[in-house]
């Protein structure tokens, strides 16, 4: 599933490829089709992500509700338009490109109280510059459950994946099982701060590296990772590689149906 750095290039490229001018909305495979002929030519005001959750603004007419779940994508391609290839849930025409949307989670026209109501019900986003991450820290101060399982939990953290949650651990040096009311508020602060910082450079490269200089491939002389998620990590999807801090075998569990990572070693507090 894509992490919340993915949703918010999105919510850019979209904002600068319609927002503001008119837009072509179709339904190439029906699903969505009552919906975009109410959108179909209209102004797009805007699009934004909280989360993993993606935002195109009609203003008046409603706002299309997006969440890619584990399946959904999107294609971008530049004009003329093509047939439609596949599944096309939405598909949206500018003046200079045009966009498919396949296999989403969600895809509904929403009125301003439902996108309320969503949005409600997810906690601090790091990639927004409203989020509060006191909120996320009272709920985590109190909970037994383990910190591995509140960076998921997106009514705590809204944006952060498995990749995050994984490498952000291994970063402070914090064994996934600690409960969230053992963690210390210093080193909460400096989790949050983290984590903007990575989901910010995420945005930017569009791909997830968390390896600090003197870990990286062209330092220590090891190969490039190769993986479809890109970008150099610690320990995520690493299971029996030596971890490139202290050489221990990366360990691997199941935690609530996700697959979890982390250095015994260097994570054992």
């Amino acid at each position: 599933m894509p992490e919340g750095h993915t949703l918010h290039r999105l919510a850019r490229l979209h904002k600068r490829r319609y927002a503001g001018a008119p837009v072509g909305v179709s339904s190439p495979q029906g699903r969505f089709a009552r919906e975009a002929s109410i959108l179909d030519g209209q102004v797009m005001v805007s699009a934004e992500a909280y989360g993993k959750h993606l935002f195109h603004d009609y203003g008046p007419l409603g706002t299309v509700h997006i969440h890619l779940g584990l399946y959904g994508t999107f294609a971008e391609q530049r004009l003329p338009e093509a047939e439609p290839v596949g599944q096309v849930r939405l598909r949206l025409a500018g003046a200079t490109h045009w966009t498919d949307l396949r296999g989403p989670n969600r895809c509904e026209l929403l009125t301003p109280p439902e996108v309320a109501a969503i949005v409600d019900r997810l906690g601090p986003d790091p990639l927004r510059r409203d989020a509060d991450p006191d909120r996320a820290w009272r709920r985590i101060s109190r909970s037994r459950t383990s910190i591995a399982a509140l960076l998921m939990d997106q009514s705590v953290l809204a944006g952060v994946g498995n990749v995050y949650r994984a490498e952000v651990l291994f970063r402070h040096g914090i064994a996934p099982t600690v409960p969230g009311r053992a963690l210390d508020e210093t080193v909460w602060k400096d989790i949050w701060a983290d984590l903007v910082g990575l989901m910010r450079a995420g945005v930017r490269t569009g791909r997830i590296d968390t390896v600090a200089d003197e870990h990286l491939p062209e330092v220590t002389g090891r190969a490039p990772r190769v993986d479809r998620h890109g970008g150099e990590v610690y320990v995520y999807r690493r299971t029996g590689q030596p971890c490139l801090v202290c050489g221990t075998p990366v360990a691997h569990a199941d935690l609530a149906g996700r697959n979890l990572y982390w250095c015994p070693v260097c994570q054992s507090t």
